[in-house]
């Protein structure tokens, strides 16, 4: 496996003729002990159930549903994140917000979202609770003006107040209200896909080209940034990694992803992987939503991260093992 993918701080093969010999002798250990762990199945199920706090869910669901956490009573978080016919996003390039203000990246599904080893695009959230309270606030999403004014809304309303009181003590801040959002969120999880069914030991719960797909996956080097239990969603990588993206014809290399947070050159296009558990259902693709079907992006994908071109119907198989990662919708969803 070369060592091009496998790295999460995205070295790239002119980088890695540049470090020292310490450098390099750090990079084969890393190698080695990623080939180790790819030696087993690379892919973890979904568990079936996730321990949450059903006082603070109850909240947290009517907060995500409830549009009055936005300036002009029009957009809740549900608005991008359709959890019942859209697989938790809303099927569009980039979403639509307060005043019809059109957001900069496509929003991406909220299920699985707890099993990221951090939120957005760009990864400035650590975890679901931080995540949660920058929609409310940020102009072009919901557009209160601030946070204190969204608790003076909340604590107007007598259901809240009780609720609240169950959930927190009563105290309605914005600390709280996020915390909240973010338990509901953890619910938000699709287990029992066929294919986990297949990694638990049901070896004829996935097809014979979804089993070809699954290894094509693995062979082609795909597997180095999508693994673990969400299929991605555990390391950042560089958007062109073998192959320039600014060969690419689009909008695909305007957006400069973490080099916005942190500054560091070695930054600039890297993303955080997304998680491919939804991936059959969800377009259209990447962070900027311009790739319209998942035939177009699993060959981008390949081209630019993995320098190869890829046989039609090897691209077939890929996306037919993808569809082998749907899980189940959550039954008070459904």
């Amino acid at each position: 496996m070369n060592s091009t993918y496998c790295l999460s701080k995205y070295i790239t093969r002119k980088q890695i003729i540049k470090v020292s010999k310490v450098n390099k002798f750090l990079i084969m250990l890393t190698i080695l002990a990623n080939s180790l762990v790819f030696a087993q199945e690379p892919i973890t199920p979904i568990p079936l159930t996730i321990e949450t706090d059903s006082k603070k869910v109850t909240l947290g669901k009517k907060l995500f549903f409830d549009t009055i956490l936005s300036s002009d009573n029009t957009i809740s978080c549900a608005s991008c994140h359709d959890l019942k016919s859209k697989f938790g996003t809303d099927l569009t390039s980039v979403s639509t917000g307060v005043n019809g203000h059109k957001g900069t990246r496509n929003s991406p599904t909220i299920y699985n979202s707890v099993f990221n080893f951090s939120q957005f695009w760009d990864g400035r959230a650590n975890n679901l609770s931080q995540q949660a309270l920058e929609p409310i606030t940020n102009t072009l999403e919901m557009g209160m003006p601030s946070w204190q004014q969204t608790v003076a809304k909340i604590k107007k309303i007598a259901e809240y107040k009780e609720l609240f009181a169950a959930a927190y003590d009563g105290e309605i801040t914005k600390e709280n209200t996020a915390d909240a959002i973010a338990e509901f969120g953890k619910t938000l999880i699709t287990p029992n896909s066929i294919f986990d069914q297949y990694l638990r030991g049901n070896k004829e719960a996935i097809t014979s080209e979804q089993k070809r797909g699954y290894e094509i996956f693995k062979s082609y080097g795909c597997v180095a940034c999508h693994q673990g239990m969400n299929v991605g969603g555990n390391m950042y990588q560089k958007f062109g990694v073998v192959k320039d993206i600014n060969l690419l014809d689009g909008t695909l290399n305007n957006d400069l992803g973490r080099y916005n947070i942190t500054g560091n050159e070695w930054d600039k296009r890297v993303f955080k992987v997304p998680s491919l558990r939804l991936a059959a259902k969800t377009p259209p693709y990447f962070h900027d939503g311009s790739i319209a079907t998942l035939d177009e992006a699993v060959g981008i994908m390949i081209e630019f991260q993995l320098g190869r071109k890829v046989p039609k119907k090897d691209k077939k198989a890929i996306i037919r093992f993808l569809e082998s990662l749907v899980g189940e919708i959550p039954e008070g969803i459904r």
